[in-house]
């Protein structure tokens, strides 16, 4: 029995993490492209942001690029450098505090109880430090994938400043907080992800009452966070579809943002 329960444990020690990222980690580490931390104060506290840096000759637009509800994962970064490869700074802030959590689960609590006031003084925080490097012309536009969709989402209810807010199968904010929001807002909804997809019909309703620029794309045969599993190297051929077409509309979107 104990020999066993040994062979278990081993098992599970060498069974590689349901949310391990190895192959984005592999891509970023290969990257030309120059990666920074950097320590940012909001409030009474500090936290953490990763920031990677285009090879381009002159300033360039700025992306602010929000986790999903695992944390800034590998995968998030190294997004973060596929952006920065299209020429723009793209600063990705740890809004979970670098914690690890045995769990998905754990991480999903633990992203749920975020303060949202707290989120938005962070993302206010990145902002304002991207927009204002040496290297930056001082023109901002975010992006969320999953939790961070909604989040994108809320937050350009917040910063009118921002010149364009794209929207990974992330949730939309009541319609009284959308009377706010300056910046045309682009959607990318997975066909079968119901639980967010359901929304869109409503809030594109709500967005043409307050006058808001919103033009979402539903791509069929692609569940929820098909950015990151489409861009796995076992993706399914729906997702992995759906994720090279809706990242060809994104950075089409931000070349007629920032033109």
């Amino acid at each position: 029995m104990k020999r066993v329960a040994l062979l278990l444990g081993l098992f599970l020690l060498a069974a590689p993490s349901v949310s391990a990222q190895d192959w984005a980690k592999e891509r970023l580490d290969k990257s030309p492209r120059h990666h920074d931390w950097v320590t940012l104060k909001a409030g009474d506290h500090t936290f953490k942001a990763f920031i990677a840096h285009p090879e381009v000759s002159k300033k360039a637009p700025a992306v602010l690029v929000i986790h999903e509800n695992m944390g800034l994962m590998d995968w998030v970064r190294e997004t973060a450098d596929e952006i920065a490869s299209e020429g723009y700074i793209a600063i990705a802030p740890d809004l979970m505090g670098d914690k690890t959590y045995p769990s998905q689960d754990d991480a999903r609590k633990a992203v749920a109880s975020l303060d949202p006031n707290v989120v938005t003084d962070e993302l206010n925080a990145a902002a304002d430090y991207v927009e204002h490097l040496p290297s930056a012309d001082g023109k901002l536009a975010v992006v969320g994938f999953c939790w961070g969709g909604g989040q994108s989402f809320r937050y350009a209810t917040n910063n009118p400043h921002i010149k364009a807010d794209f929207v990974f199968y992330g949730p939309p904010p009541s319609k009284e907080d959308l009377a706010r929001i300056k910046a045309p807002v682009y959607g990318f909804y997975g066909g079968n992800d119901n639980r967010i997809t359901s929304t869109v019909d409503t809030t594109k309703q709500d967005m043409e009452a307050l006058h808001k620029t919103y033009e979402p794309q539903v791509y069929p045969d692609a569940g929820h966070a098909f950015m990151r599993k489409g861009d796995a190297p076992d993706a399914q051929a729906g997702e992995k579809a759906a994720r090279e077409k809706a990242w060809d509309r994104f950075v089409a979107l931000l070349k007629k943002t920032f033109k």
